[in-house]
This record gives C-alpha cells, structure tokens and sequence, in this order.
C-alpha cells in the first residue's frame, strides 16, 4: 500500500450525491438516473461516475462522480439541460445531499 500523489490530481473534483428513494420508488428513480447517466457521460470535463445500492434497508443511494476541474462540475450542474434532467427526480426520493471536493491523498490497494 502507498499513497500516490498525482500532479493534476487537485485540480480534479470529486462528487458525493446521496439520495433517499422513497419506499417503492427504486425502480422509477434506476429509470431516472438511467437518463441522467447517460447525458451526464457526454458532458466535457465528466470522468467516471458510478451509483451505489444500499446493502441495508436505508434506502440511501449514493452517486460518485469526479470531474477534471471544478468549472467543469459546476457548467453541468448549473445547465438548464442539467435542471431539466434532474427535475423530476423529487418524485422519486425524499431527501439529497450532495458534497464536493478535492482529492489530495489517495491510497492505492497492493494490487492495483
């Protein structure tokens, strides 16, 4: 195990988005981001981003994402096709949380 530091790794901008599905609402809200995943992966700047399934019954999904800069980020978030995307997702869950930041350590496992 070691950490590796990449030059350009603090310009990048990683990206937390949980969201509690409402109770029955799995399969509407995998339909939605079905949708958004798609666009989202066409937009300049967008890297990788994956979703994660509760293992629990908590119903918090969680969306990663990371981006080569910050402005990259935020021209997709403040886009009206990004609004239009994400508006109908309120009927799907009943809370979000979003959090976004800087990676400026990263360990890599020994078998990477």
């Amino acid at each position: 195990m070691g950490t590796k530091q990449k030059g350009h790794s603090a310009d990048k901008l990683s990206v937390v988005f949980t969201v509690r599905v409402i109770e029955g609402g799995e399969q509407g809200f995998l339909d939605l981001y079905d949708k958004i995943r798609k666009t989202v992966a066409r937009t300049p700047g967008h890297i990788v981003e994956r979703l994660g399934e509760p293992v629990d019954d908590s119903r918090q999904w969680v969306i990663t994402s990371e981006w080569e800069t910050p402005e990259a980020f935020f021209a997709w978030q403040q886009s009206e096709e990004h609004r239009e995307l994400v508006a109908p997702l309120r009927q799907w869950v009943d809370s979000t949380q979003s959090l976004r930041f800087r990676v400026v350590k990263e360990t890599v496992g020994a078998a990477s």
